[in-house]
This record gives structure tokens, C-alpha cells and sequence, in this order.
């Protein structure tokens, strides 16, 4: 399912951002105006991601019926939401790294385990 393969790599580009933001700021703050730290960032991420993994994991649970995955990926994506909406002022930096990170792991493997469940049942609906 392609609608799943896009949302877990969306949710990687969360950990990948929070974990190498710093280091990008830092080598090219002379060059960017714009910061990469900046909460419009994580706001634009997030609201990319949460749309597609909902699709996803709805689609996944009307072809499959397996709640499962559908209920873990929202409580990955409550947890990256919360990261969000409390930010680094609430739950400080580590706090926010931690939320967004365990939360967008729960996504991934959510969307990994919808598209595993795609490939061993072969339904047509979901490679269209």
C-alpha cells in the first residue's frame, strides 16, 4: 500500500528532524533566514503526516479489519501530537524529542504492519 509506505517514511522524517535539526542549523545558520527549529516546521510536518497515516491506516482497517494497527498508529500519532501542542516550553527539549520520537516509531511500525498484513492477504484495494 503506497499510502503506507509514504506515511511511515513522513513519520522517519519527524526522528530524522528532531535528531539533525541542531546539526543542520548549526553548519548553515549563515546561510538559511529561516530557522529549522522553527515550530512552523513542526507544525507542517505534522500536519502532512497526520492526514496521510490516518487515510492509511483507514483504508488498511476497512480492507483488513484488523483494529489493531489502526489504534496503535493513532496513539503514535496522539504522542507526536502531543510533542507538538506541549512543545519544548511544557515538556522541554528532551521531553519533546522523546514524545515525537516514540511516536513516530509507533506510526512506522503501525504502517509496516498494515502493509504486511496488505501483502499476506493480497486485496486487490490496497495496490490500486
Amino acid at each position: 500500500m503506497r499510502s503506507d509506505k509514504l506515511a511511515a517514511s513522513l513519520s522517519m522524517v519527524c526522528v530524522i528532524h528532531c535528531f539533525f535539526a541542531p546539526s543542520l542549523i548549526i553548519f548553515s545558520y549563515s546561510f538559511l533566514s529561516f530557522s529549522l527549529e522553527s515550530e512552523l516546521v513542526h507544525y507542517l510536518i505534522l500536519c502532512t503526516a497526520v492526514p496521510i497515516s490516518l487515510l492509511a491506516l483507514f483504508i488498511g482497517f476497512k480492507n483488513h479489519q484488523t483494529y489493531s494497527f489502526f489504534y496503535i498508529g493513532i496513539i503514535g500519532l496522539i504522542l507526536m501530537t502531543l510533542a507538538v501542542i506541549l512543545g519544548e516550553g511544557n515538556i522541554g527539549e528532551s521531553g519533546e524529542h522523546f514524545l515525537t520520537t516514540i511516536g513516530s516509531f509507533i506510526v512506522a511500525f503501525a504502517h509496516f504492519q498494515n502493509h504486511r498484513a496488505c501483502k499476506n492477504l493480497e486485496c486487490d484495494d490496497c495496490h490500486n
